[in-house]
């Protein structure tokens, strides 16, 4: 991979950034024994002083505080690495001095951090991105340079916009193949604004300023608009949006794999109301599927591929309700195994959900927390490993040295559960014990890929959806980079002459950043200005809701008594919740491969997984497809549907 990878075409003779910067790879939090922290209980970063990295993967310390700063009256200090302090003017805004890049500021009588804070750079950089990271800072620096001076040029941006348009006319020669593969990535949470924020993130991990850089996803040469509301609601949650993109029917919130007829909770409602999925579609079509989450396999994204629930929180039978067991509801760990039992991989967390009631987790035996939960007294994974034929190779693991230890090409069917609950955010991930997501992603395609037949692949970012609930953005954007990486992967893994890939949201966040910050100003920094209203600074960052809304001594915090830039802080909220809330606006859809271009416009969204359907001819729409034995072409087996449509589908473009 190159060592511009993610930068846009704007970057074609230069680099922006510079390496005064520290990079945000993020405070390495230690595992504390015998705990597993998950979305419900929500882990509170420890003293800075024990951070570590894990795995040997620790590089390029940088001491960020050093002893308390002196103050004049009333005044504001910013405080600048040493090698920073030669290359960046520091201008009078207001009140208090601001810089362009990264700011550490603290007010008169503002407490200090108690310990220094060492940040690491991020784990599992491409050869390229690494080599982005050693350029010296006077190289950095004069790239910027240049590239600040290109873009006074008007030239600069016509050639640029001319480019783009010749790209553009490019799409008119339509992929009409039938997709053999399907991907479809899901970032739980990942609105628009987590989509830019992330971008400009992934940028100023390499060095860069941000904000021209690209995410993988904005390679793709096909975007949509997603409505992602819930049959009642307008602010819909992950279960009903999970449903709509993978079933194909909108339905309540709080409900999964069942049409809107099905009241939550309600058990009795269930019966012949239950929709199937497009990974059952296409299991039945030959195919081998796979889900691949950050969260537990049986949490509200990945149920709806496979389960039918009245209610997105019966993990096991222990989470519900007497009358729901006695009026024959499975919950939804025991559906996973009984209702497509041959899914070839699953990875993810969960394991307590599996295990007999009280049974000591494999990795935790003394935390009581993540011992087993179930009522019935089964024992899901030997149910698992029961099932499968004796002639196949079917391997259940637990940590991340069983995964990467497996010879995969021999794998026909992989169950990986490494968390009791869901998995570590990426920022305090056990680089030992659990993977990654893109390491899981590849363990996925290499055991899918040996189906002729092809593929249908679901894969969840589900803890940017977490990171924002706790409105710790950090974390959150971090979720969504790393998700970014694993859809990389998987593009150069498969083709998109045969692979459709699409990655989407199910719903948004109350998340936001602005405050006229200059460019490249780091996406966790503060903007350029104090309020006018409290004279207090605050961050570029802000949510509408949520945890982050803190008043002390009857006003705002003054967020320059805290360290904004820890991964644990929760940004400023303008109302006060233990948990912020969804977005309702609409999400995008991004897609490439096979009839990608179906995804345009404005669409709901329970429209995206008929086309990845049509595209790949399962589930019920398949006239379309060529049922004769005739000899493949080039022009695939879409030729005559694709003759007549061709001159339709560019009537928009041109005219």
């Amino acid at each position: 991979m190159s060592g511009r990878e993610g930068l846009s075409p704007l970057d074609s003779a230069s680099t922006a950034g510079s390496t005064c910067e520290p990079r945000e790879g993020g405070l390495e939090e230690p595992r504390a024994a015998g705990k597993s922290p998950s979305f419900s209980e929500p882990r509170v970063n420890p003293d800075p002083s024990a951070v570590r990295g894990g795995g040997g993967r620790l590089r390029d310390s940088t001491e960020l505080f050093g002893p308390p700063p002196r103050f004049g009256a009333g005044g504001f200090k910013v405080e600048l690495l040493p090698s920073c302090e030669r290359r960046h003017e520091v201008l009078e805004r207001g009140r208090f001095k601001y810089n362009s890049r990264n700011l550490i500021m603290q007010s008169e009588g503002a407490p200090p951090p108690s310990r220094p804070l060492t940040l690491k750079s991020p784990a599992g950089r491409t050869k390229g991105e690494r080599g982005n990271e050693r350029k010296p800072a006077a190289q950095q620096e004069r790239l910027r340079r240049v590239r600040q001076e290109k873009e006074k040029d008007p030239t600069f941006w016509r050639q640029h916009a001319q480019q783009t348009l010749r790209d553009a006319l490019k799409l008119q020669e339509l992929n009409t193949n039938v997709a053999k593969n399907i991907i479809l990535f899901l970032g739980d949470g990942m609105g628009v604004s987590t989509v830019t924020a992330a971008r400009i993130l992934k940028g100023q991990l390499q060095n860069g300023t941000g904000e021209e850089s690209l995410l993988e996803m904005d390679r793709f040469p096909f975007v949509a608009l997603s409505k992602t509301y819930n049959t009642n609601a307008q602010v819909p949650d992950s279960a009903g949006t999970a449903t709509a993109y993978l079933c194909g029917v909108k339905a309540n919130e709080g409900t999964l794999g069942v049409s809107a007829a099905v009241t939550r909770s309600h058990c009795n409602t269930t019966k012949n109301n239950e929709v199937t999925s497009i990974l059952k579609w296409a299991k039945e079509a030959g195919k081998s599927v796979g889900i691949v989450t950050t969260t537990r396999v049986n949490h509200a994204t990945p149920s709806a591929a496979y389960a039918h629930s009245a209610d997105r929180d019966w993990y096991s039978d222990n989470e519900m309700p007497p009358e729901a067991l006695q009026q024959g509801c499975r919950d939804i760990a025991w559906q996973l195994f009984d209702n497509i039992p041959d899914i070839e991989v699953i990875l993810g967390g969960g394991r307590k959900y599996m295990y007999p009631k009280n049974t000591s987790d494999v990795e935790y035996p003394d935390d009581e927390k993540s011992r087993g939960t179930r009522l019935d007294n089964r024992n899901l994974i030997h149910v698992w490993k029961e099932r499968k034929p004796r002639e196949k190779n079917a391997h259940y693991v637990w940590n991340r040295a069983d995964l990467m230890g497996l010879e995969l090409s021999q794998v026909d069917y992989l169950l990986g559960l490494f968390e009791p609950v869901d998995m570590m955010y990426e920022l305090n991930r056990n680089h030992e014990t659990d993977p990654s997501l893109p390491e899981m992603v590849e363990a996925a395609l290499k055991v899918l890929q040996r189906n002729p037949r092809g593929f249908f692949l679901l894969v969840e970012g589900g803890r940017i959806d977490h990171g924002h609930h706790e409105g710790k953005a950090k974390q959150a954007l971090h979720e969504a980079v790393e998700m970014d990486r694993a859809i990389g992967l998987a593009g150069r893994m498969t083709s998109s002459q045969d692979t459709l890939t699409v990655v989407t949201a199910d719903h948004s966040h109350v998340f936001t950043f602005g405050g006229y910050t200059p460019r490249g100003n780091s996406i966790f920094g503060l903007a350029p200005m104090q309020s006018d209203v409290d004279k207090k600074p605050f961050t570029s960052i802000l949510y509408g809701n949520g945890p982050g809304y803190k008043v002390v001594a009857g006003e705002r915090e003054n967020v320059s008594s805290v360290d904004f830039t820890d991964v644990g802080y929760q940004a400023q909220s303008a109302v006060p919740l233990r948990l912020e809330t969804h977005g309702g606006e609409d999400v995008a859809v991004f897609a490439k491969g096979p009839l990608a271009h179906l995804l345009h416009g404005v669409h709901e969204q329970n429209y995206i997984p008929h086309v990845m359907a049509y595209a790949a001819c399962i589930g019920e729409n398949k006239d379309h497809c060529r049922r004769s034995s005739a000899p493949h072409t080039t022009a695939g087996p879409w030729a005559v549907a694709a003759s007549t449509l061709t001159p339709f589908l560019l009537l928009r473009p041109l005219f």
